[in-house]
Order: C-alpha cells, then sequence, then structure tokens
C-alpha cells in the first residue's frame, strides 16, 4: 500500500488530517510511533481552530523527523529545514490556495451547526488536502 492510500485509510478510520499524513512516515507499532501520533492529534481541524491545516502540519513534522536538527549549533540541517518548510508551504498554498482549514472546508470549525452543513464534504476535501500534502513531501524527495 502506498503513502496516499495509507493516509487515506488512516483518515477514514478517524485519525485526524495531521496524523494521517504523518502515520505512513512512522512505525505506528511501536511506542515512538504512537509517541509521534499523541503528539499530532492538537493539529487536526487547524489546531482545532481553522489555522493551518492538519496536513501541512502533519507534513511539517514529516519533514523535522526527517531533515530537522536537534543540536543548537546544527547550522547546516537548521538551515535545510528552514528551506525544505518554506518550499513545502509556498508549494502548498499556491496549488490549494492557501494553507488555512477553514478556507480549504469553507466553514468555521468551530461552528457545529455549519459543521454538520458541511458534513457531506468535509470527508472529500480533507482527502484532497491529505493527498497534496503527501505527492509534495514526494516531490521534494522526503521519504
Amino acid at each position: 500500500m502506498g503513502r496516499i492510500d495509507e493516509a487515506l485509510e488512516r483518515f477514514s478510520a478517524g485519525f485526524n488530517c495531521a496524523q494521517s499524513v504523518l502515520g505512513p512516515f512512522v512505525e505506528t507499532g511501536k511506542e515512538e510511533g504512537q509517541r509521534v501520533l499523541r503528539l499530532a492529534s492538537s493539529f487536526g481541524g487547524g489546531m482545532r481552530v481553522g489555522e493551518v491545516c492538519g496536513a501541512v502540519t502533519g507534513a511539517l513534522m514529516v519533514i523535522g523527523s526527517r531533515e530537522g536538527y536537534y543540536l543548537p549549533e546544527d547550522q547546516t540541517a537548521k538551515e535545510r529545514c528552514s528551506k525544505l518548510t518554506l518550499q513545502f508551504m509556498e508549494e502548498y498554498s499556491q496549488r490549494k490556495g492557501t494553507l488555512f482549514c477553514r478556507e480549504i472546508l469553507g466553514y468555521d470549525v468551530r461552528d457545529q451547526a455549519a459543521a454538520e452543513r458541511h458534513a457531506a464534504t468535509k470527508g472529500q476535501k480533507c482527502g484532497e488536502a491529505i493527498r497534496l500534502a503527501i505527492e509534495l513531501l514526494a516531490e521534494m524527495g522526503i521519504e
């Protein structure tokens, strides 16, 4: 199963967009993988307030896990991670037209009545956001 299919399967099973994008890049059966998914759980729904899309934040977590730095003096890794983060966000925004969950979904995620009115289209819109995030990671060579 490819990463996109796995991510969409995760989303269908109840994971949020950030967890769905991140999941195919971690070994979720291991304790560390489970911890990573727990960390991502607050990032769905644009951090639950419609801000930056969870698919984007999940992808940024993937970039950080692959290209990030853990030593403050590691300027090479710091610059590379920064460059990749900006590249991803610019390309995602250009292709999707926005980085914001509320704009992708077309409603304020905090408004329960609006969420109910848009329930029929949410899965499709989130699926497209997840697919794009993983496609961009692959295009950028993030494995």
